[in-house]
Parts: C-alpha cells; sequence; structure tokens
C-alpha cells in the first residue's frame, strides 16, 4: 500500500472522479505530536502559512481543530466552510471545504519514523472554479501545498517564529 492509498477517501471525494488531485509529502524532524499540534490549531495558520486568512469556529471549542469541528477561511482567495471529517490524533486529519465553484476534501497523514515523520497532504476539488484553476494554473495547489509543508517543517523546529 502507497502512502496515497492509505488516505481514506470518502466516497464523493474519490480523486478518479476529481477535476484536481493533488499530493505533497515531506520528513519532519520532529515527532507526529509536535507536528499534530500545529497542524489542529487552525486560527494560527495564517501566522505561518501564508495561503490561509480569516480563520473563525463555526461550532466547536477553539483554539483546536476536532471531529466535526466546523470552521471558515479563506485561501487562494476563496472563502471556505469546512468541516473535520477525519481525527485521528497524531495520524490523520481531513476537512471538506465548500465555497463559491469549489467542493473539496484535504486530508493529512502523519507516519512515524524513526527521526521524526513523514507528513502527506493530498486534495481533490470539483467544480467550476476548480476547472478553470486546473485550466489556468495546473501547478498553483501543489505549489501553495509544498509551501504549507514547508511553512509546516519551519514553525514545527522553530526556525520560524509566528506572528
Amino acid at each position: 500500500m502507497t502512502a496515497l492509498d492509505a488516505i481514506r477517501w470518502p466516497a464523493e471525494y474519490e480523486p478518479k472522479s476529481a477535476t484536481i488531485h493533488v499530493f505533497n509529502e515531506r520528513f519532519i524532524s520532529a515527532p507526529p505530536e509536535e507536528v499534530w499540534s500545529w497542524l489542529i490549531r487552525a486560527q494560527q495558520w495564517p501566522s505561518w502559512y501564508p495561503n490561509s486568512a480569516d480563520v473563525r469556529f463555526v461550532s466547536g471549542t477553539p483554539p483546536d481543530l476536532a471531529l466535526g469541528t466546523r470552521f471558515t477561511w479563506k485561501t487562494f482567495g476563496v472563502r471556505l466552510d469546512s468541516t473535520v471529517r477525519e481525527f485521528v490524533p497524531h495520524q490523520r486529519l481531513s476537512w471538506d471545504a465548500r465555497g463559491m465553484g469549489i467542493d473539496a476534501y484535504h486530508a493529512w497523514l502523519l507516519q512515524r519514523t524513526a527521526e521524526g515523520c513523514q507528513v502527506i497532504t493530498a486534495e481533490v476539488q470539483r467544480g467550476w472554479l476548480a476547472r478553470l484553476q486546473n485550466l489556468f494554473l495546473p501547478k498553483r495547489m501543489y505549489q501553495q501545498h509544498q509551501i504549507w509543508l514547508e511553512r509546516l517543517n519551519d514553525v514545527v523546529t522553530g526556525r520560524t517564529a509566528i506572528r
């Protein structure tokens, strides 16, 4: 089984039927527990990941995400309404995201290694805005997710202080 196969895609978000499907991964020299603590603190994402803004909890208990938490936020200039659909502490985090022209599912996997953890993130999107993005900016999501992983590494390992 590959890392990509380890993602539990809901039937409506199977990658084979998606307009956009991206997969990124990066090793981080920190245990999954440390990486996890930064991933679930969504309201702090804008302080270290520049493609996120205005994260607000609609339901759930801030500051950390949990199964069923509903939150709104902006990414790629689009306001999204998201709900956490998978939450296995220190291992798996996934949410859906709906906004004007977008219906997406974003999954994170953390796999412990001897030196830290492998962080995998994958997303599928469909909708008219996803089709336009795929046509005019086909690598944009992959590039931004790689930046998300790089900045996650920097904040977890103390290379970047949060604002």
